[in-house]
C-alpha cells in the first residue's frame, strides 16, 4: 500500500459542501490546507494493537516534544535517514536490520501502518528507528534540526493521478525546499514512483529546484539503489508490467 505522508500544503482552497458547491457565507470565509493524504478509518489488527501497546511508548515521538537530539536517540549511529509515508513499514524495517549504524525516522498518518512496523521492530529487535504519527510538514518543522539528515526517502506516494488532483501531490516547489533546509550539504533526495506523470512532474520539479544537483545527470532517472527493497507491492506492479522511476537529487548548498 501506499504511504500517507500527512502533508497539508500552506496554500489554502475553499470549503466545498457535500454536493460539491461552494459555501456562500457573507460574514465570514472558511478555508482549509490543501492536503495530499486522506485518513483512512481501517482498524488495526490484534496483532497491529499490540504492537504499537508493546513499543509505541518507546518507539514513538511526538511534535511537543520539539527538535530531536539524534545523539540520544541513536547513540553511535553515523547517518541519520528519514523517511515519509512508510505504508506498513516493510522496506524501511528491512532497510533499517540492513543498516545497524543507520539511524530512521520514519513519518505516517495511518495509525495500521504503525502498529504493522512496530511489530516488525518488535520481532527484529531494532533499536534504530524512531516513528512520527503527525503531519510530516509539521515535523520537518519542529522536530528535524537544519542540515542533519544525510537521506530523504518518499516511497510510491499517493500520485493523485486525476489532472484536478495534481494541486495535492506532494512534490512541489516549496515542500522541496523544506526538504533541503534539513539536507545536509550533499545529502540525498531519493525518489520513487510507479505512475510516469508523475515521475515527470516530480523530474520538471526537482530539475528547477535551486541548489538540487541530479545525481545521475539532467532529466535521468536512476537505477534502484541496493539499499531500497524491493516492496510487494512493487513486485506486483512489475508483474502488472507497470514501471519504477526513481530519481535521486543531491543537496548543493
Amino acid at each position: 500500500m501506499r504511504g500517507c505522508a500527512g502533508i497539508e500544503f500552506m496554500f489554502k482552497e475553499p470549503i466545498m459542501t457535500d454536493d460539491n458547491a461552494m459555501t456562500d457565507n457573507t460574514t465570514e470565509k472558511h478555508h482549509r490546507p490543501i492536503r495530499s493524504f486522506v485518513i483512512r478509518g481501517a482498524r488495526m489488527t490484534s496483532a497491529q494493537q499490540k504492537g504499537w501497546d508493546q513499543s509505541w511508548e518507546d518507539k514513538g515521538c511526538t511534535i511537543e516534544e520539539g527538535m530531536l537530539d539524534y545523539s540520544k536517540l541513536f547513540p553511535g549511529n553515523k547517518s541519520i535517514v528519514l523517511e515519509i509515508g512508510f505504508g506498513m513499514g516493510g522496506s524501511l524495517s528491512e532497510m533499517a536490520n540492513s543498516n545497524k549504524d543507520t539511524g530512521f525516522i520514519g513519518v505516517e498518518v495511518h495509525r495500521p501502518g504503525l502498529g504493522a512496523i512496530l511489530t516488525l521492530i518488535n520481532e527484529l529487535q531494532l533499536d534504530n528507528i524512531r516513528l512520527f504519527c503527525d503531519d510530516a510538514n509539521e515535523v520537518l518543522a519542529k522536530c528535524i534540526p537544519d542540515g542533519s539528515l544525510d537521506r530523504v526517502q518518499l516511497y510510491f506516494p499517493d500520485p493523485w493521478h486525476k489532472k484536478k488532483h495534481h494541486k495535492r501531490r506532494l512534490v512541489q516547489p516549496e515542500f522541496v525546499q523544506n526538504i533541503r533546509k534539513k539536507l545536509k550539504v550533499g545529502g540525498v533526495f531519493h525518489m520513487a514512483t510507479d505512475w510516469e506523470n508523475y515521475a515527470n512532474h516530480m523530474m520538471e520539479v526537482m530539475s528547477a529546484a535551486e541548489h538540487y544537483e541530479n545525481i545521475e545527470g539532467s532529466g535521468q532517472y536512476a537505477s534502484r539503489p541496493e539499499y531500497r527493497p524491493v516492496t510487494k507491492f512493487e513486485r506486483r506492479g512489475e508483474r502488472l508490467g507497470h514501471g519504477v522511476w526513481d530519481l535521486l537529487f543531491r543537496r548543493t548548498v
